[in-house]
């Protein structure tokens, strides 16, 4: 079973308590009614699909409710870190290692 931090309520929690909500970082347009259609598509639609390190939001829907970032490995389904919406992404693994771990079943 895959444990999730989640940097609000400061524990680790099975991944069942919580939901995938996209990719991290996606900064709304600052005036929309002046995006193009493709402009408009691409900020909806298009996302990256990385092999590897990769920032998603994430949703503790069975706890405290709210959205955080995660920075998990694609390949190994590895959570690296989870911080709170705002803060910077993470750039080396060893900085969340202590919050994260990956548990087999």
């Amino acid at each position: 079973m895959l444990l999730i931090h989640c940097p609000y309520c400061k524990e680790k929690l099975p991944e069942l308590e919580f939901e995938y909500a996209g990719q991290a970082h996606i900064a709304r347009p600052d005036n929309p009614a002046e995006q193009t259609d493709a402009e408009w598509r691409d900020y909806l639609f298009i996302r990256s699909n990385v092999r590897g390190d990769h920032a998603e939001q994430w949703r503790h829907s069975h706890g405290c409710g709210r959205y955080f970032n995660a920075l998990r490995n694609t390949v190994s389904d590895k959570f690296i870190a989870t911080y709170e919406i705002g803060q910077a992404c993470p750039t080396s693994h060893a900085e969340g290692e202590e919050n994260n771990e990956q548990l087999e079943s």
